[in-house]
């Protein structure tokens, strides 16, 4: 792919974050039903932290393919407005959570002033997200008051969740998307 913003390209980003807004607004679906799950057994807040890695999957791929600067937090925002038009419960906070889970992708990118994009840069990129989300969820979503037990094992399954879908998930579809010559 070409290294600039070029219609082209800013097209299939944009695809891209097309395909992944609607996995996003599939994902709540999947939170709610893993809080069910997770509630009776005092475990509701890991709901968020097991699916948080289908909510980051746009920057890390769209960084991956198009090896740019900006694409990461560019295809992470456009997903996250394309949620919340879906009519997601959390609104216009999708594109809040947006610009902070594509900063991590983004930071992940930069560590090698944008000149590699491979697993390193990937597993950077998970663990900037993983810190940077699990701050925001400290003061927005009340982590602050939990146990240090409770916040290892949530810190723990988050990055986890986060790796999965930043760093083997999108190498996989960028490897078959050059194999199948639909990207350079």
């Amino acid at each position: 792919m070409s290294k600039r913003w070029s219609l082209r390209n800013i097209i299939l980003i944009a695809l891209i974050a097309i395909v992944c807004g609607v996995i996003f607004w599939l994902t709540s679906f999947i939170y709610n039903a893993l809080t069910l799950i997770l509630t009776p057994i005092g475990l509701a807040p890991a709901a968020n932290d097991i699916s948080l890695g289908l909510w980051i999957v746009a920057g890390p791929l769209a960084g991956a393919i198009f090896k740019m600067p900006g694409v990461a937090i560019f295809s992470e925002v456009a997903g996250a407005v394309v949620e919340m038009f879906l009519g997601d419960q959390w609104g216009v906070m999708n594109v809040v959570s947006g610009l902070i889970q594509g900063a991590g992708a983004e930071l992940g990118f930069a560590v090698t002033g944008y000149k590699k994009y491979g697993h390193f840069q990937l597993l950077m990129g998970a663990i900037f997200t993983t810190l940077i989300t699990f701050t925001w969820d400290w003061f927005k979503n009340g982590y602050s008051s939990y146990g240090a037990g409770l916040l290892i094992f949530l810190f723990i399954v988050r990055f986890i969740s986060v790796w999965i879908f930043s760093d083997p998930i999108p190498m996989a579809i960028n490897k078959l998307l050059k194999r199948s010559r639909a990207i350079a």
